[in-house]
């Protein structure tokens, strides 16, 4: 076959390519962790959004009678005509109260409810229009304050690592020097190696991908769990505009990498690894449930068959 002569597929990841844009994209962000670690404020910082515009704001003695919740934020964001369908569901509730024995439970109930939404309308009739609304990443907020994990956090992360991506989230690193910092980072993995805890890997590198990539790549690894701080205030620094705390001291940017991890969180969350964490919660922690209900549903036909063939013998 002549060089110049070709069949013309080299012309599908363009068709791939519209096809989605037209269709847009969905995700689910799950933020779960204590009270006053900034969650609400980072979630808005991430996305240029305002989602608890309504939320109303509870005193201390109402957050320790609360019960955990589940509540749902949709908002649709359009970028340079793409558009991303964006849940935030967020735990209120969540480790404020005095007894916190299994407050995680609502939290994984709530993960499985979607999965069995999703198994019901994939094995139904109208499997063209599923609407996806399993969660596809959970940020977990870490205290600053501890000397590590507290018992909470390993059991909550224990009892949800094997149903959603969980992102280790050290929250307002501004209240740390950035040797504190390291010093935590390093005894929070060292604590989630120590308990078992699987958090979400990172996927290796293609040996064609180019070396700037590679190394941003290992930069994200290197810095889990992203010690981040959120603010939705712009401030003057140095003659520019940036969204930062001010402080008596100085200013604290939000975007400035030299002071918190929050660039390298939302790159790894919007621009490089957002389609990863969709594919792992599709091939493996979907998979899994889906399994066990496969499972399940045949356990239950054969104990039926078995019933009926020892009536017959009766």
């Amino acid at each position: 076959m002549d060089d110049k002569e070709y069949v013309g597929f080299a012309t599908l990841p363009n068709q791939v390519h519209r096809k989605s844009v037209k269709k847009g994209f969905d995700f689910t962000l799950m933020v779960a962790g204590e009270s006053g670690l900034g969650k609400s404020t980072l979630v808005n910082s991430l996305f240029l959004t305002d989602l608890y515009r309504d939320r109303k704001l509870l005193s201390a003695e109402e957050r320790i009678m609360q019960t955990v919740e589940i509540t749902k934020h949709a908002v649709d964001i359009e970028e340079k005509g793409v558009r991303l369908r964006l849940t935030i569901v967020d735990t209120p509730g969540f480790g404020d109260a005095v007894n916190n024995t299994e407050c995680w439970r609502p939290v994984a109930e709530y993960i499985d409810q979607q999965f069995e939404q999703y198994f019901r309308d994939e094995s139904g009739l109208n499997r063209k229009n599923i609407q996806d609304n399993r969660v596809h990443c959970c940020l977990y907020f870490i205290s600053p304050f501890g000397h590590g994990l507290r018992p909470l956090d390993v059991e909550f992360m224990k009892a949800l690592h094997q149903r959603v991506n969980i992102v280790p989230i050290l929250a307002k690193a501004d209240t740390l020097t950035p040797l504190e910092v390291e010093r935590k980072k390093r005894k929070i993995r060292e604590e989630i190696e120590l308990f078992g805890i699987k958090v979400y890997q990172f996927p290796d590198c293609d040996s064609d991908e180019d070396e700037d990539f590679k190394l941003q790549d290992q930069a994200l690894k290197e810095s889990i769990p992203f010690a981040v701080i959120g603010s939705n205030t712009v401030v003057e620094a140095r003659g520019r505009r940036v969204r930062g705390r001010l402080y008596p001291w100085g200013i604290v940017e939000v975007e400035n990498p030299g002071h918190c991890d929050f660039v390298k969180l939302r790159t790894m969350l919007v621009r490089t690894h957002m389609q990863d964490l969709k594919d792992v919660t599709r091939e493996t922690h979907y998979e899994n449930y889906r399994a066990q209900c496969i499972q399940s549903m045949t356990r239950l036909v054969v104990k039926e068959r078995n019933r009926n063939r020892d009536r017959s013998r009766n």
